[in-house]
C-alpha cells in the first residue's frame, strides 16, 4: 500500500512539472512577442520624429538655388515643416532677419558689411559653404579672357567698346548688381580691387536668373554670376581673369580669388526649425548636393586661398 502511494505521488509530482513547463513555453514567446511589440514601436517613433513648424529665408540669390534645394530635401524628411526661401539680395536678408521678418538672412557677405555693427552683433553666422563669382558674357562675343585692368576699365565705363580689349566692333552693355547685392560686393572687392561700378551707365537686376538672361540675350553684354548658375549652362560664356578660369579647383587651391562664404545668419539663435534646416543644410547628407551644384565645400580650401581672403 505504501509502494501505490508513493508510486501515485511521484506520478503526481511528475505530471505537476509537466504542467508546469508546458505553462511557461506557451507563456514565454507571447512575452516575448510582447516586448518585441513595444521595441518595434518605439524604433520608429524615433526613426520618424520630425521638425514641425514653419521656416522662412530671404537675401542672396547666388545661395538661392542651393537654399531651395535644401528646402526641398528637408521638407520630404520632414512633411509637417514648411521651408520658404526668397531671394531679394544679401542687403535684403540681413536687413529682414534683424528685424525679425524671416527666420534666416542668406548672405554672401559679413553682415557688418551691411549693417551696423549693433544690429550685426545681434546675429549669429552659419557659413554653409563657398561662393565663386564669375565674369560672364555673351557666348558669340568670342571674349574667354581679361586681365583685372581691362575687367575694371569695363566695369567703371572707362573701356565702352569691346574692340579696345580684343572683341569686335561692338559697344559694351553693363548688366549689374544693385547696391544690396553681396554679389556685387564680392566682385567689388576681389574682381575690381574696391572700384565703384558705373551703375548709372548700366542695367542693373536683383535677380542673377535676369542677369544671365540679358546677357545671353544681347551680343554686347557683359555681368557676373555665381558659380552655381553656370552648371550645365551653356548659353553664356564665362571669362577667365588674368589667365585663370574661374573654377571650384582654381578657387580651392587659392589662384582665382573673385570668391567668398556663403551665411545662413538668424537672429539669436533662431527657432529649433531654423536650427534644424540650417544643421540639415551643413550635414554630411546633404554635402555632395554642394559640390553638384557649384558650391564648394569650405573644408576643400587651401590655406593660401583662405589667408588671402584674410588680409
Amino acid at each position: 500500500m505504501k509502494k501505490i502511494l508513493n508510486l501515485a505521488l511521484a506520478t503526481a509530482l511528475v505530471m505537476a512539472l509537466l504542467a508546469g513547463c508546458g505553462s511557461e513555453s506557451a507563456t514565454t514567446p507571447a512575452a516575448s512577442s510582447a516586448a518585441g511589440t513595444s521595441s518595434s514601436a518605439s524604433t520608429p517613433t524615433e526613426q520618424t520624429s520630425s521638425v514641425t513648424g514653419t521656416v522662412t529665408a530671404s537675401g542672396s540669390s547666388a545661395l538661392l538655388p542651393l537654399a531651395q534645394a535644401g528646402a526641398d530635401a528637408f521638407s520630404k524628411e520632414n512633411p509637417d515643416c514648411s521651408v520658404t526661401v526668397n531671394g531679394g539680395g544679401s542687403g535684403t536678408g540681413l536687413k529682414q532677419v534683424a528685424d525679425g521678418s524671416v527666420d534666416i538672412g542668406n548672405s554672401d557677405v559679413f553682415a557688418e558689411q551691411k549693417l551696423d555693427a549693433s544690429v550685426a552683433a545681434g546675429l549669429v553666422d552659419h557659413q554653409v559653404c563657398t561662393i565663386t563669382m564669375a565674369p560672364i558674357v555673351n557666348k558669340d562675343l568670342g571674349v574667354t579672357n581679361l586681365t583685372k585692368q581691362q575687367l575694371i576699365d569695363i566695369f567703371t565705363a572707362k573701356t565702352t567698346n569691346w574692340k579696345d580689349v580684343g572683341g569686335p566692333d561692338l559697344e559694351i552693355l553693363l548688366v549689374t548688381r544693385p547696391t544690396s547685392s553681396g554679389t556685387r560686393a564680392l566682385f567689388k572687392t576681389w574682381a575690381l580691387d574696391g572700384a565703384e561700378e558705373a551703375s548709372n551707365q548700366s542695367l542693373e537686376t536683383d535677380d542673377s536668373g535676369t542677369l544671365l538672361q540679358t546677357v545671353q540675350q544681347n551680343k554686347g553684354a557683359i555681368g557676373y554670376v555665381a558659380l552655381s548658375y553656370l552648371v550645365n549652362n551653356s548659353d553664356v560664356q564665362s571669362v577667365s581673369i588674368d589667365g585663370v578660369a574661374p573654377t571650384l579647383e582654381n578657387t580651392y587651391n587659392g589662384t582665382y580669388l573673385v570668391w567668398g562664404f556663403e551665411h545662413m545668419y538668424t537672429k539669436g539663435e533662431g527657432s529649433d526649425a531654423a536650427q534644424a534646416f540650417i544643421k540639415f543644410m551643413m550635414s554630411d547628407d546633404f554635402a555632395p548636393s554642394i559640390e553638384a551644384m557649384g558650391y564648394g565645400a569650405s573644408s576643400k580650401m587651401s590655406t593660401q586661398a583662405v589667408s588671402t581672403h584674410n588680409k
